[in-house]
Parts: structure tokens; sequence; C-alpha cells
């Protein structure tokens, strides 16, 4: 018989809502190009009163995820929410192993979900998130910026632009859609213009065959990247191996470590990546990342930490996990509050001196902006 919580800790209710906001510039990737972010929020509220947030954010829709934003809210709605009802929310990992147990694949609304309930156990206890998930290393954390633009003069100007605000030093580019000589040469010029200031990485999101990728990542690296992320199709580890073995470029897993630590272990067993990506939204919540990122280290993997563009409830949930692991080899890239032209949330997150500062109030330790609900609401 199962046992309800008799404390005032029971979960009595969950609202799910679609924010669609605009983008301070179009964002080119290989498969979609993004004009605004669709951000997907939950806020979980236990009969005490306390008020956990959650965010899960695609890029592009089903252009490059099978959740979309519509799915993930279905999803929450129709299926988490009567799982959680009821539930004690200062037990949030037996939370996680009921919908786990219930529901298959869904990372990105497992992640929410997660988030929000290490949210309300951070108020709570009067902890911050960072504390509930293996204790923080570090309060601050480097970000890079992502060019993608599409256009090889407005990205140098932009990047110039944050580089001389001190706000970011690491640059990756967004490639793949043309030809790959477009792309070498797009590299190329903008490498040439930040020689000595700034490190310069590319991401494919799978937009190359194995041909493509041989004779294109060479000549990225003669033209200085030092990184190259998901250049194949996840499905294709073996020739990802061959990209490791024949060339000098550091291979980068990303969407291939999409469902956590099982396909983290298909990757190391093919030895297919020399970085993992990390993302708490592909590998379905905060302590499921984790192990993707012990079982990468245990397997000699550099750290990197990825996001999904999230708005800033998702990106500081990935800033504290990211805060608790050892060092991150090529930094992170938790930029995405930055991309967006509004901020739904009352307070805004500390970028300066090229990184990103983490807060030690208690939870996540920001609060969702009821007018930005009201104002950016995709539904009302």
């Amino acid at each position: 018989m199962t046992k309800y919580p008799t404390s005032k800790t029971r979960i009595v209710g969950m609202e799910v809502t679609i924010l669609r906001i605009p983008t301070i510039r179009a964002h080119t990737l290989s498969m979609a190009t993004m004009k605004d972010q669709r951000c997907v929020v939950i806020q979980i509220e236990t009969e005490d009163g306390l008020v956990g947030l959650g965010e899960a954010a695609t890029i592009g829709g089903l252009a490059y995820s099978d959740e979309s934003p519509e799915g993930i809210k279905l999803t929450l709605e129709k299926y988490f929410k009567p799982i959680i009802l009821g539930m004690d929310s200062a037990r949030p990992g037996e939370v996680m192993y009921r919908i786990r147990s219930c529901v298959v694949g869904n990372f990105f609304a497992k992640m929410a979900v997660d988030t929000a309930l290490l949210d309300i156990t951070g108020k709570r206890s009067g902890l911050p998130v960072s504390e509930l998930v293996g204790g923080r290393i570090t309060n601050r954390l480097e970000v890079a910026w992502t060019l993608a633009s599409g256009d090889t003069l407005q990205d140098i100007s932009e990047g110039r632009r944050v580089l001389d605000d001190r706000r970011h030093r690491h640059f990756k580019l967004k490639i793949g859609k043309r030809s790959w000589q477009e792309d070498v040469e797009h590299a190329g010029r903008i490498v040439d213009a930040f020689k000595g200031e700034a490190t310069i990485r590319v991401d494919l999101n799978q937009a190359w065959d194995l041909a493509t990728a041989k004779r294109a990542v060479p000549a990225l690296v003669e033209a200085g990247v030092t990184l190259v992320e998901q250049p194949l199709s996840v499905n294709d580890l073996e020739g990802s191996r061959i990209l490791r073995e024949t060339t000098h470029a550091s291979i980068m897993a990303d969407e291939s470590l999409r469902g956590g630590s099982i396909a983290a272990k298909r990757i190391t067993d093919a030895k297919a990546a020399d970085v993992f990506a990390l993302k708490i939204a592909q590998a379905g919540g905060l302590f499921a990342c984790r192990s993707v990122a012990e079982l990468g280290l245990a397997n000699g993997m550099a750290l990197y930490g990825g996001t999904m563009l999230e708005g800033p409830i998702a990106t500081i949930a990935s800033a504290h996990l990211f805060s608790t692991l050892p060092e991150f080899a090529w930094g992170t890239e938790l930029f995405g509050p930055l991309l967006l032209a509004e901020n739904p949330i009352l307070q805004s997150l500390n970028y300066h001196e090229f990184g990103l500062e983490i807060s030690e109030k208690p939870g996540l330790g920001v609060e969702i902006n009821p007018d930005a609900l009201q104002e950016f609401s995709e539904y009302d």
C-alpha cells in the first residue's frame, strides 16, 4: 500500500506553461534557424506552500529531438502529474524512481521535474541545489559563447563585442548547413580574427557523413579549430572512433549522449569520443547527468558543460551541478539566458569576467516573474 506523507511536504499541484521568448538574433544550426526560444516552465507546489521551479527547452522543436515543447507539456500534465500528486516532495529520489518506473524516455520532461523537486528540497533545507547533488567545488564557471548568425563578418563583430566586454573568450561556431569547404573557410576567418585572444570550436549537430568528415576535420584543424562537436550521426559510433584515431581534433559527443549513462557507456566502449558534452536534459536530470560525468571521467573523458539553449531556470540548475564536478577541461556554454531578448525570472544571472557566478541562496536561487508568465505564455 502506498504511504503518503503525514507532514506538510505532500505535492499538491503542478502548473506547466510554455513561454515563447524572442532571441536577440537568429541562431542558425545545421538543422534549423531559431528566432525565438520556447521554454516549458513547471511549478510544483507542496502543501506547506513551497514552489519548486523546473524548465525544459529544445532546440528547433522536433528538428533536433523527439521531444517538443508541446509534447513535453502534454506529457507532464497527462502522465507525470497524476504520478507525483500526493507523493512526498521531501523524498525526490523516490518521486523520480516512480516516474522512471512508469515512463519510458522523455528525458527533458524528467529533468524539469527533477529540477523542481531539488529546488523545493533546497528551499526547505536552506541549502543551494549544488550541496544536494554533491557539494560545490567552485562558485564560478567559465562560459563560452556560440556564434551562429550564419554570417562571417557578423560573427566576427559579435565575437569582438563580447570579448571586449570580457564576457566570453571561447567561441563555438555552428556549421554544417553549407558545403564543408565553405564551413572551413568561415571557421578559418574567425580563427584568424581572434588569434591569440579566443579559442574557436565547431558544432555540426550530426550534419556530416564519415566521408565528408574525413576531409573536413583535418582542414578545420589546419585552420586552427581544436574541438569538433558531434560531426556524425549519433548512430555512427564507429565513424567517430575513426575520426578520433585519424585526426588531431578532439571529438566531442553531444546528441549521442541522449539517454544518460547507458548511452555514455556505449560511447566509451566504442572509444567514439574524447569529450562529453554534459546536458541535464539529455541525461534526464541532475543526478542522471552526474552519473554520465563520473562514467566519462572514469574512462578518461574530458568534460564540457553543455546547454539546450535553456532559459535561466535550467541554466542555473546546470550550473549548480557543474559546480560540483572536477575541472571542465573545455569549460561550459551556459549562455542560453544571454541569447534571450527578455528575462523570465525576477533576478538576472551574474555573468562577468568570462564566466557565470553561482548563487548560494537556497534551492536554485531564482524565482519566476509572474508578469513574464503572462506576457510570454504561448497559449494564453
